[in-house]
This record gives C-alpha cells, structure tokens and sequence, in this order.
C-alpha cells in the first residue's frame, strides 16, 4: 500500500509487512498456474485461483497498514509492494487473454502502459532519480483492475452469477484501465518536468 513520505523509513528486511509482501510474490505463479490449468488438461481450479487472488488482496492491504502503525515502513518494502501488484496484474492478464476471457485490445492497452513507465523509470534511472513513487490514482486504478479481473474470471460460466459477474467486472476493467492510463499519463508529466529542470539547472 501506498505510504506516507514524512514517516520514518528503515532498511530491515525481516519486517511483518516484508513478509507479507514476500509471501504474495511467491502467491502470483501459484495463481497463475490455477488459472491455466484447464488449458493444460486440468481440472477447473478457478475457485482456488479466486481465493489466492483474495487473499493476496488482504496482505496488499495489512503490508501498507502494519508499515505504517508499527513504522516499519523499509525501503525493500516500498520496492516489493508495487512489485507485486505489478506481477499480479500481468500474470492475471496473461491467463485471461489465454482463456480468451480478456480481448487482446484491452490487454495491448495495459501492457504499453506498463511498457510506457518501464521507459519512465529508465530515464530516471540514468539521471539518477529513484522510480516515481505511487500515486492514490495508480491505486485506484489497481483496485479497480483488481476487482474486475477476479469478476471476469467469475464471468466465464454460466448462470444468473456468471452474468452478473461480467457486467460488473467490465465496468471495474473500464474505469480501471481508463484510470491506469491517467496515472501513467501523470508519471509521465512528473518525468518531463524532471528532466526540463536538469535541463535548465545544466
């Protein structure tokens, strides 16, 4: 979770909201293989891959929570926490695209965002500046992304459930793609803004 700049910041790997970050990285491949595996000749595994995805959205929000009350904000902890959200992200979008649940449109539309601040983040880099920090939009539209694709999941069966799933879960994708492109835009201006300073201050 996002967390404030004027706490205190510490570099202890071995903190509770660490681990808890830790522990939703190595949730993603297990994820991910539930999703895929009835392309593979498996069972249906969707409710499991359901539960991981909920659970992983608890820890997203207890790592930024116990960070703050216990200040154990870390810097490994500001690196992990968007790192997950990112891999989450991309690994559900990998397996609903394979399942033929998500168009390819929409998943070329996030995937050249995320390339688009992957560029932001090397330009910083090279002058020396850490990646931007995220911003409450980013977070929106991660939590709108993350209701949607656990909805669209749902959305793939039949039944009143399943409709009602899709209605929802595309409206969740909509704002959140939208919203995921406008903070992306924003990292964007932040990046140009820095740069034409350099500029100036050379």
């Amino acid at each position: 979770m996002e967390v404030q700049e004027t706490r205190v910041q510490t570099d202890r790997v071995l903190t509770i909201p660490n681990i808890l970050s830790m522990a939703r990285l190595l949730g993603v491949p297990l994820f991910l293989w539930l999703i895929l595996l009835p392309e593979f000749g498996g069972p249906n595994a969707d409710v499991w891959a359901l539960l991981v995805l909920a659970l992983s959205g608890v820890s997203d929000y207890l790592d930024g929570k116990l960070a703050r009350r216990w200040n154990q904000i870390s810097s490994l902890g500001r690196i992990l926490d968007p790192a997950a959200d990112r891999l989450y992200i991309l690994s559900t979008i990998v397996g609903l695209t394979w399942r033929g649940i998500l168009p390819l449109w929409l998943t070329a539309a996030l995937l050249a965002r995320d390339l688009m601040l992957l560029v932001m983040v090397g330009i910083l880099r090279r002058r020396g500046y850490p990646p931007p920090q995220v911003n409450f939009l980013g977070k929106a539209a991660t939590f709108n992304l993350m209701y949607a694709f656990p909805l669209l999941l749902l959305s793939d069966g039949n039944g009143w459930l399943a409709s009602l799933a899709e209605v929802f879960g595309w409206a969740f994708a909509g704002s959140g793609a939208s919203l995921y492109w406008w903070a992306g835009i924003l990292y964007v201006v932040q990046v140009r803004r820095l740069v034409k300073a350099d500029a100036v201050a050379d």
